[in-house]
């Protein structure tokens, strides 16, 4: 291997210094060192203060000059040492600060009234003005949450069976933040391990009260049991609201049907069908389905697929007009709602204060990158195809470290990341609030011309 370094104003590192078997290495695709080389070379500075920025970066007589300087960052370092109320006013800063500490997680959280590293002295004198004013919309959605209903995987783990909870949750949320809110400039984020990470940032989102924020959030809560309930949905009414109604028709009813029961079987034992007979609250009919399903001869099932075809008798005894109580028809779109609808971490979204973890971050139990997914391909992504650190480092060795970053990048798997990044998220996102300066500075301007000629 050849010794090529960091040059250019980078750290002076050499690659083939970084000894894989030292440092604090946590999984086979990260280690500290890794990391430093990762910081020095591949992390994207420039973009994430101009996403941060939100315009505000620039000499526009509109700008807010303070505005990236009063966003808090937090640092987790090795041993899980925690700094909070980090701030920075540059990108420069930021940088310099991240390949001093090499924090094994950024989070990122609110844009405060004052600089968050110097709270303390704002709170001597006495008035309470350090407060939240500006936070993205923020959704953070783990599998783990769906252990009671995968079979493949549970805790930490994740598998190509189990990981389409995941995009069915992405096309939910997606659409009806666009369609039912009106949001544009969504970023869904891989979270490095077991789940997704949304950020709503159009301005109206950044403003929300965290009233507004709860309603929001309350919008897509269905589940009103808890792990210990039988029943975690129960649709009242005679119609499901139409956002209910839309994301069965066009996204959950296919998904079950075609994917989710093959691949979880979950009528395949005893144990995991009894709990969605739980589920039925008529004695009569759990007990016909129980009997067909317990017939030792199986003689209709043996060349078909089990899941499928306890399913299909499911819906047809409770969809066959002979239903001895009102809304049995509904169990149907119960079950389905309770197995694949998406599942959020609600008191993360209710709040302005609350820390998310920041993109292009590494997470030290895989080492894979938290890349951006695209809503739009979401059924494309895989999660174990998602670069390590150690991956990168090789790439880089391979392609013989350049003297600019943008090189770098293009020898590496994560450059493909970063230009969707750029070119389908923060271009739309900073178009949009050059516009807004604009119209703001416009309204200024018509403001003072009113006043002087009245």
């Amino acid at each position: 291997m050849t010794r090529e370094k960091v040059e250019n104003g980078r750290d002076d590192m050499e690659i083939d210094d970084v000894d894989p078997n030292q440092g604090n290495s946590v999984s086979d695709g990260f280690n500290a060192n890794y990391l430093k080389v990762y910081y020095a070379t591949l992390f994207p500075y420039s973009d994430m203060f101009k996403w941060l920025s939100y315009g505000n970066d620039g000499k526009h007589p509109s700008c807010d000059q303070s505005y990236f300087g009063r966003r808090e960052f937090s640092f987790t370092l090795d041993n899980d040492i925690y700094l909070r109320f980090q701030s920075f006013k540059s990108a420069s800063e930021l940088e310099t600060a991240v390949k001093e500490k090499c924090p094994f997680k950024i989070d990122i959280g609110p844009v405060y009234s004052v600089d968050p590293s110097k709270r303390h002295a704002y709170a001597q004198t006495g008035d309470n003005i350090f407060t939240p004013v500006e936070r993205e919309l923020i959704f953070d959605i783990d599998m783990t949450d769906y252990d009671d209903v995968r079979y493949c995987c549970s805790g930490a783990d994740v598998c190509r069976d189990c990981w389409p909870l995941m995009t069915v949750a992405i096309k939910v949320i997606d659409t009806a933040l666009r369609d039912d809110f009106g949001f544009n400039h969504i970023l869904w984020v891989f979270s490095g391990r077991r789940g997704v990470h949304c950020w709503v940032c159009d301005a109206k989102a950044r403003r929300l009260t965290n009233e507004q924020r709860s309603a929001i959030a309350e919008y897509f809560h269905v589940y009103k049991g808890n792990e210990n309930s039988q029943k975690k949905v129960s649709f009242g009414g005679q119609a499901l609201h139409p956002f209910l109604a839309r994301s069965y028709i066009e996204v959950l009813k296919n998904f079950f049907e075609e994917t989710f029961l093959s691949c979880q079987k979950i009528f395949s034992t005893e144990e995991r069908y009894e709990k969605i007979l739980d589920m039925i609250p008529d004695e009569s009919i759990t007990s016909e389905l129980r009997g067909k399903w317990q017939d030792i001869r199986k003689s209709s099932i043996s060349k078909d697929d089990t899941n499928v075809v306890r399913w299909g008798q499911l819906k047809q005894v409770l969809q066959s007009g002979k239903q001895k109580a009102p809304g049995l028809r509904r169990c149907v779109e119960e079950i389905v709602f309770s197995y694949v609808y998406p599942r959020l971490d609600m008191e993360v979204s209710k709040h302005m204060n609350h820390l998310l973890k920041a993109p292009f971050c590494v997470h030290p139990k895989t080492g894979r990158v938290c890349v951006p997914i695209d809503p739009n391909r979401c059924d494309e992504f895989d999660p174990t195809s998602v670069p390590t650190l150690s991956q990168l480092l090789d790439e880089l060795n391979k392609g013989g470290l350049g003297v600019d970053v943008k090189t770098d990048l293009d020898t590496t798997s994560l450059g493909k990341s970063i230009a969707f990044f750029r070119s389908s998220f923060l271009q739309p996102l900073l178009k949009s609030c050059k516009d807004e300066l604009e119209s703001s500075y416009s309204k200024k301007i018509q403001q003072s011309k009113d006043t002087l000629s009245w």
